[in-house]
């Protein structure tokens, strides 16, 4: 195609370097744009071209016509581009970007495999070798040649080795997770920007997240419920980042299973504190969220004047009833010391009218004595002063004083005073007789003219001791649960107590304690009688006695009675020089009532004890009393 001079490209001039506008138009067919518009010299050498104007200054290889589009890129050395060995390197500075080899680099960890794929066969395509040979011809010397070659051949490797990255999963996560992040954690700001700062800062670290896609911050006017879900999940994050060390060993120059699996504990290892740390990082940012987010403080607040008027509303409940129950005490306490005032003043003007009564009793006794003095000293009818007491103590205030008036009427009259005190006498006596029956018929007794309390109320029979066994063993033989348990012990006992009797017995006789005082005479009732066998050692008493109620017979005359003497007296020696000494019941009793009476700080105890035992000396007294307390202290066990 031939050129034309006439046609000049477009030059800077000093408007442009000036800053100052300029509008540019041109009047050329439309083009076909595939991907980008052309531009500035591109723009007019495609118009050039399509209008048929060209020029060998302005043509250049296929690639220099080509956009722009992935030529942001940088190459990685070829030194630097095996990445193989023992360890692997942590040195960010001389790691490649896969994303931007592919031209991905707007997208990154958010690219699709399909994307990643289509983005590796055009850019493969692009800078294949082959393609690039031209590239070696504009060298001059062989030395530039060769490294020209290196440098398109190491291109092409990193990007294959992009794609490989980029296409397995598990070592994706692991450059992904080593790419530039900023992990900076917000702490304090204002309410009014909070999620202006918090929003960004969760939006930014949700792309750890395994759970997709992660809830919204969301806004002011937010559900308290969407809220609650929110921090729920944040509060249970599970993170896939990884963290490689810049020590850690390559699981692909392993050279065994077992060479593999040491590898992999010892990454672990490594990767362990990393992983603490991105947790606490990651807790510590919802909990300066969770602190300062308005809508928790908002409920907060709203939760905590719930409570304070709940514990307002309690208390003044509360104190309401300890109101009222102190109003109710107090009115009690005032009614208990107003009958107790009433009762007070009652039983005073009871007393006084008692005091009163017994005054005037004594006065109209006095004035009865005084003027019964004549007939007592005259002795008419045979009154005696004695008559007169039982007359003033046997009538009463009435009776007493109508006396008086009737003997004052007839006074100097000494006869007819003696009648009227022998009248007295008699009905008193009568009087006396009758209540004396009303009281046997009653059960009550009256005394100084007063009836007393259990008049109408009937004496309770005392419990005996075959009783008190009874029930014992009928409680025991009748347990809880039998019917009729009351009525069928009182059948057992079988001496007509009743139910109620029975009952108050439980409550009171059987808990009563024995008393240690009368154990030893409860021990001598439950002895066993000793046998009387026929001796002829017998007391002196018992001697006695015999001689006096023994009868002469026609056997035996007149000669019965020296021959008990004589008998006696034997008795009497051989008692005194016996060991094995026989008692009679009355003796025993009469020595154990003698230790009674004389306890062991009385002078001469043994001496006074022997005295009140018949036909016993001191020797006698005590051996007895040891065999006996021996006795006692056996049946006790």
């Amino acid at each position: 195609m031939a050129s034309h001079a006439t046609i000049r490209l477009i030059t800077y001039t000093n408007e442009l370097v000036n800053g100052e506008t300029i509008y540019v138009s041109s009047n050329c067919l439309p083009i076909k744009a595939s991907h980008f518009e052309p531009a500035g010299h591109s723009f007019h050498d495609v118009a050039l071209k399509l209008r048929g104007y060209f020029e060998e200054e302005n043509v250049a290889d296929d690639d220099d016509n080509l956009p722009k589009d992935k030529e942001n890129e940088y190459m990685q050395s070829s030194d630097s581009y095996s990445s193989k060995g023992k360890k692997k390197s942590g040195d960010k500075a001389t790691q490649q970007d896969h994303y931007a080899l592919l031209g991905l680099g707007h997208l990154r960890y958010l690219a699709t495999e399909d994307q990643i794929r289509k983005s590796y066969r055009e850019t493969a395509l692009k800078h294949h070798p082959d393609k690039q040979a031209a590239l070696l011809l504009a060298e001059e010397t062989e030395d530039a040649k060769q490294a020209k070659k290196d440098e398109i051949e190491n291109r092409f490797k990193a990007i294959q080795e992009a794609y490989e990255v980029l296409m397995d999963p598990t070592r994706r996560r692991i450059y992904d997770s080593t790419d530039e992040f900023d992990d900076e954690i917000p702490t304090d700001c204002s309410p009014q920007d909070f999620f202006k700062v918090f929003g960004p800062a969760f939006m930014r670290n949700g792309r750890w997240s395994v759970n997709q896609p992660i809830p919204s911050l969301g806004d002011d006017n937010t559900l308290l419920k969407e809220v609650d879900a929110f921090y729920d999940f944040w509060f249970s994050f599970k993170s896939w980042r990884e963290f490689p060390h810049e020590d850690e060993y390559d699981l692909e120059q392993a050279e065994s299973r077992d060479h593999k699996r040491w590898m992999e504990r010892q990454n672990a290892k490594l990767s362990e504190k990393a992983r603490k740390e991105e947790h606490a990082r990651i807790r510590s940012l919802v909990d300066n969220a969770y602190k300062r987010d308005p809508r928790i403080i908002r409920r907060k607040e709203t939760l905590k004047a719930e409570k304070q008027k709940k514990k307002e509303a309690k208390f003044m409940a509360k104190k309401q009833q300890e109101e009222e129950a102190a109003r109710i005490a107090e009115e009690n306490r005032l009614k208990k010391e107003e009958e107790d005032r009433q009762a007070a003043e009652a039983a005073s003007n009871q007393k006084k009218i008692k005091e009163k009564e017994k005054k005037l009793l004594r006065k109209e006794r006095t004035r009865l004595r005084t003027i019964s003095t004549v007939v007592v000293s005259n002795k008419l009818f045979n009154i005696s002063q004695d008559d007169v007491e039982n007359i003033c103590m046997s009538l009463d205030l009435l009776q007493l004083r109508n006396l008086c008036d009737n003997m004052e009427g007839k006074e100097g009259d000494n006869q007819s005073q003696a009648e009227l005190l022998k009248e007295a006498i008699s009905s008193g006596h009568v009087e006396k007789n009758h209540e004396t029956e009303n009281s046997q018929q009653n059960g009550s007794v009256k005394v100084n003219g007063s009836v007393s309390r259990s008049t109408f109320e009937k004496k309770e029979k005392p419990w005996g001791k075959e009783e008190i066994e009874l029930l014992r063993k009928g409680i025991v033989k009748y347990p809880k649960g039998t019917s009729r348990r009351w009525e069928v012990i009182s059948e057992y006992i079988g001496t007509g107590r009743s139910v109620e009797e029975i009952l108050k017995a439980t409550k009171t006789v059987l808990l009563q304690k024995p008393d240690s005082a009368k154990a030893f005479d409860s021990f001598l009732e439950k002895r066993k009688p000793s046998v009387n066998i026929s001796s002829p050692l017998t007391t002196r008493e018992e001697v006695v006695g015999a001689s006096s109620t023994v009868s002469p017979t026609p056997t035996q005359p007149d000669v019965a009675p020296p021959k008990l003497s004589q008998d006696a007296n034997k008795v009497e020696l051989v008692g005194s020089s016996s060991d094995q000494d026989v008692w009679s019941a009355v003796q025993e009793t009469a020595l154990v009532q003698a230790l009674k009476t004389f306890p062991k700080e009385t002078n001469a105890r043994w001496d006074r004890v022997a005295a009140a035992v018949p036909g016993k000396s001191v020797v006698q007294c005590k051996k007895q009393f040891a065999l006996l307390k021996e006795k006692f202290r056996n049946k006790k066990k």
